[in-house]
């Protein structure tokens, strides 16, 4: 333990044994979290190289961690042998460069600060996951999508460089800032969505966009869930390109209204969809609010155009859902994927689950992208029939993602509250190439063993 004091010498940076804060061996998806060997929070990109090599040297296991907000339990310990390498004070901002459009970001800095400066120098960063507060190294880690992926992709699609440190020890860039690139296997891409078990990653380099100069939010009532699929498929198909397309149920939202104590715009009907529209025009953006109105005018219940400000109170609302769910009962929140084609059949299969085995079931999600967060609701049930209800309806419900060809995870990645849906819905060849990719890299298995694969 001498040698790793020497490389965190601050003592509110580095913690044993019980010392360790409760926030490392507790979390809200996985019940069974065991004791950690240390947790080191490292300032600089040289202290996360000691770290690994001294890991290397006491054979301990690494899991990185960053803001927390992982759902999937890709952070959790699951051996009493783990070194945390939690990288959240490894939080500045670098550069932003104006002549290749990129920003330079240490893992630690949270989206919503990111967000907010490049806003503040009249640019965009478009990822936009429900955690604010996640740090762009936790982002990388798990591809975050969000609610604007359905115009302008996934944080992949925005990472022009990664610096990463190797299980070995060794540091590596990779990517560059060239736009195109044929030369040779894209590794970057291999460590974005990896959760942790190939690399750690230590500095960003983001692309960024011009600051769309004009927005506007439009909240679509409809009688059915049904009805709003049907609405959100016609969006999709007439060519309005929204910036983000969100679909959630009277139950779901009456939930963060409760928490936030307030009401969303419109207080009929069953099923909602909350989109935004931007553009560089005003009148290209205005034509595509009335289209979507002229559109849905005969199957909406209503269509209202929100002001700035009411817009904001409407995505406030949305945005607290998962929050509210904490506050009123357990929950297992998913996050499948099916073709968006298929989406009004899952959603409406997780309807027939909750008849079927007598378990709430609410949906919200990204509706654009086909991607759902279907969640189950534990209420008064006691643990052991939570459970056994729990089981039934997943392994009914990921069968359906299976044979609508769908994948079990859009964007909180696997970790191991989904492994062994993963494991079941996965090719045995594909599995086998990860598992060779795994052991190439990571031949000793030190970096995040037991997740994903």
């Amino acid at each position: 333990m001498k040698q790793l004091q020497e490389i965190i010498q601050d003592k509110d940076r580095l913690f044993f044994g019980d010392e360790v804060p409760e926030i490392y061996q507790t979390d809200h998806f996985v019940k069974q979290v065991e004791k950690v060997y240390a947790v080191a929070l490292p300032l600089t990109a040289k202290e996360v190289v000691k770290l690994v090599n001294y890991a290397i040297e006491k054979d301990l296991t690494i899991i990185a961690r960053g803001g927390g907000t992982g759902v999937a339990g890709a952070q959790v310990p699951i051996t009493g042998n783990e070194l945390i390498i939690d990288v959240h004070r490894m939080n500045r901002i670098l550069e932003l460069d104006e002549e290749t459009m990129t920003l330079t970001v240490e893992p630690g800095v949270q989206l919503q600060d990111i967000q907010a400066f490049v806003e503040s120098k009249g640019y965009y960063y478009p990822p936009d996951p429900g955690s604010k507060h996640s740090t762009i190294g936790g982002n990388v880690a798990t591809n975050a999508g969000g609610m604007r992926a359905v115009k302008y992709g996934t944080t992949r699609d925005y990472v022009r460089e990664l610096e990463i440190v190797l299980p070995t020890g060794e540091a590596v860039t990779l990517g560059s800032l060239n736009i195109k690139n044929s030369t040779g296997y894209d590794l970057k891409n291999l460590f974005i969505g990896s959760e942790g078990t190939l690399g750690i990653t230590t500095r960003v380099k983001l692309k960024i966009l011009p600051l769309p100069k004009y927005k506007k939010s439009v909240l679509l009532a409809f009688d059915s869930l049904r009805a709003a699929t049907d609405g959100v498929l016609a969006i999709l198909k007439n060519g309005i390109n929204p910036t983000a397309l969100e679909l959630f149920e009277r139950s779901t939202i009456e939930l963060s209204e409760k928490y936030l104590n307030a009401k969303l715009q419109s207080q009929i009907g069953n099923s909602y969809v909350l989109m935004t529209i931007d553009d560089s025009d005003e009148a290209t953006m205005l034509r595509k609010v009335e289209s979507v109105g002229d559109m849905l005018n005969p199957v909406a219940l209503e269509i209202i155009p929100l002001t700035a400000e009411e817009a904001e109170a409407a995505w406030m609302l949305r945005d607290h859902i998962l929050i509210a769910l904490m506050q009123f009962t357990e929950y297992e929140m998913l996050d499948e994927v099916v073709p968006i084609n298929k989406f009004a059949e899952m959603i409406m299969y997780t309807k027939e689950l909750q008849d079927k085995h007598g378990l709430s079931v609410i949906n919200f999600g990204h509706a654009g992208d086909g991607n759902i967060h279907t969640v189950l609701m534990k209420e008064s049930l006691d643990e052991e029939t939570w459970e056994k209800k729990r089981k039934a309806l997943l392994d009914d419900l990921y069968n359906k993602v299976a044979e609508l060809g769908g994948l079990p995870s859009a964007e909180h990645g696997i970790g191991i509250v989904k492994k062994s849906y993963f494991e079941r819905m996965t090719n045995s060849v594909e599995l086998y190439l990860m598992k060779k990719i795994k052991h190439a890299i990571d031949p000793d298995n030190r970096l995040n063993p037991g997740k994903v694969l």
